[in-house]
């Protein structure tokens, strides 16, 4: 107990922190290993009043953060999709040497023995907890010594408060829209919301304990995640008639991407907002949703100063990826430009936490060095003291939190979903290059919203050479994950009526239909008429991989053309399976 009561704490924030505080330095500290405060905030772009996403964004707690330690303003995420994004941060392990790049994939189907963060610090005598999301929907049992909802859950949501009837602002425009893609105010407090205020109340009671080990703590606040429902006094802070567009919005800003870049942009997402005149209105509700994440983060903020572990915990804020709100027409992430790449992190280490950080960070330090959110647990272990792990891609952050200015050889690259797509940047430049070969460049002093590509005029051909040395020249493949780790559609049996026409609407992808009858079964498509068309017979225990898109429907008979039920197909790759007769 002894020990505990003169460790220092190191916290590391990837977003900001309290100008002005005042922390006591323990003489012993820097001998102690310093705790960890690790939070993260799910699909914030750089709306935060630091960064100057929007000039309407409210972060009054993110901006103290950032004020009392190091703000990263040129941090890029590995992958602009929660699950690459976040297992690239557990592991240390790029998405081009793993070959998980995509949401799809399962990280323990990919990565079945690697030692996650968490694990790492407990194997070295840490204690290890964390509440909310940290990882892509899953809470990965076996890293945690406890978790809030309980581990063995593997569900790292608490309880939410949700509308019942449901769409409430935006309609469904076709299965291919993500269903969450909604927003509307709740008439409800904090409390009764739930969610992050519950990952919150429990993390800020493990903040004000006193504890035996150091510890290891992740806090995941999951807004400003769709949906955005959030209590309406968040709504109330922006009032709809004075909501302003984003500021990296231009209209005709396709006009000089290179054909893979024009295809990545537009989606139907953002013009299906337009037509249903809720542009301004989902804006609002991502502005609420930051505003409520914000409020959260201060209450674990809070805890932590007004507890006995704050002169010797480590802060690090960080969000996965960002966000776009229109710009280049499009809506949501899966891209390379910095809308979607650049992300918050803030990093604050109190002044004798850290051996190799023996004066800790100096509060109000901005460092526009390009550096990546890999390079998150090889700096922790830095600092905290720990034994390097090899595994890991990414450099220490430690001489830039000893000299924002000091030399920094490295660029920071976010991978695409499909090997050999990326996004890279540097101090000055920012490169696209797509697998095909079409690329995009900007120079991000004179051009911060990426509006004018520079790829094709001459005079850049040595920037775009220089740069593509910069970037790997091997890319793992793409791991599929099993047909077993796939989500699985509803079977609709013959007593749930007939099979519809298909109302086909979206991008191709695969479905796996399973036949778990002991007879043959045949695999019909009913066209946009309602008419079947044949397509295969799957025999008895074996599987069909079928391409597809949204709104189909599949129709399954008996090898008699006896009807046996039908399946609807979603917005993503499932499996469709026959059950036993």
């Amino acid at each position: 107990m002894l020990q505990a009561l003169i460790r220092c704490t190191l916290v590391v924030v990837v977003a900001g922190w309290t100008s002005g505080s005042v922390f006591r330095v323990c003489a012993e500290s820097a001998s102690e290993h310093p705790n960890v405060l690790f939070i993260s905030v799910d699909d914030l772009n750089d709306w935060i009043g630091c960064l100057g996403g929007h000039p309407q964004a409210l972060t009054p707690n993110i901006d103290r953060l950032a004020a009392s330690g190091v703000l990263f303003t040129n941090a890029h995420c590995a992958a602009p999709a929660c699950n690459p994004s976040r297992t690239a941060i557990m592991t240390g392990i790029s998405p081009h040497v793993s070959g998980l790049y995509q949401n799809g994939q399962k990280m323990r189907e990919i990565l079945p023995d690697v030692e996650l963060m968490p694990k790492y610090f407990s194997r070295h005598g840490y204690w290890s907890s964390g509440s909310g999301k940290i990882l892509h929907y899953f809470i990965d049992a076996r890293s945690w010594d406890e978790y809030f909802p309980a581990k063995e859950t593997e569900n790292p949501f608490p309880r939410t408060l949700y509308p019942e009837d449901r769409p409430v602002s935006l309609p469904r425009g076709g299965p291919w829209q993500y269903v969450e893609t909604d927003w509307a105010p709740l008439d409800a407090t904090d409390e009764e919301f739930g969610g992050d205020w519950l990952v919150s109340k429990w993390i800020g009671e493990k903040l004000s304990k006193q504890h035996d080990k150091p510890f290891f703590l992740a806090c995941g606040i999951y807004r400003p995640h769709e949906p955005w429902f959030v209590p309406r006094k968040y709504f109330n802070l922006f009032p709809l008639e004075d909501i302003q567009l984003p500021p990296g919005y231009l209209e005709d800003d396709l006009a000089d991407l290179p054909p893979a870049g024009q295809r990545r942009g537009p989606n139907r997402y953002f013009a299906h907002i337009r037509a249903h005149k809720q542009w301004k209105q989902g804006i609002q509700g991502y502005l609420a949703s930051i505003a409520f994440a914000d409020t959260m983060i201060g209450r674990v903020i809070d805890a932590l100063e007004n507890g006995p572990n704050r002169d010797n915990t480590i802060v690090v804020l960080w969000s996965d990826h960002g966000w776009h709100l229109g710009e280049k027409q499009h809506w949501q992430k899966f891209t390379a430009w910095r809308v979607c790449t650049r992300v918050p992190l803030i990093v604050r280490v109190p002044a004798g936490a850290s051996g190799s950080l023996p004066e800790g960070t100096e509060a109000g330090t901005v460092c526009s060095r390009p550096v990546n959110l890999l390079s998150l647990f090889p700096t922790l272990t830095d600092i905290a003291g720990l034994p390097s792990n090899p595994i890991c891609d990414g450099p220490s952050l430690v001489p830039l939190l000893e000299d924002s200015t000091a030399d920094w050889p490295h660029a920071s690259l976010t991978y695409l979903g499909d090997p050999g797509s990326y996004g890279l940047s540097t101090e000055e430049w920012r490169y696209i290059h797509y697998s095909g070969g079409d690329e995009e460049l900007y120079k991000t002093g004179a051009d911060r919203f990426e509006w004018s590509n520079l790829a094709a005029q001459p005079e850049h051909r040595e920037a775009l050479a220089e740069l593509r040395k910069l970037a790997p020249s091997e890319f793992a493949p793409l791991v599929p994950p099993r047909d077993e780790s796939l989500p699985r559609l509803r079977w609709h049996g013959v007593t749930d009526g007939a099979a519809p026409a298909s109302k086909p609407d979206g991008n191709t992808f695969e479905v796996v239909f399973i036949n778990q009858r002991e007879d043959a079964v045949k695999l019909f498509w009913m066209d946009r008429e309602g008419a079947p068309k044949f397509y295969a017979t799957i025999p008895p225990g074996d599987r069909q991989r079928q391409s597809t898109r949204p709104g189909a429907v599949w129709l399954i008979t008996d090898d008699s053309d006896n009807r046996l039920g039908h399946f609807a197909v979603g917005d993503r790759t499932a499996r469709a399976i026959v059950p036993e007769s």
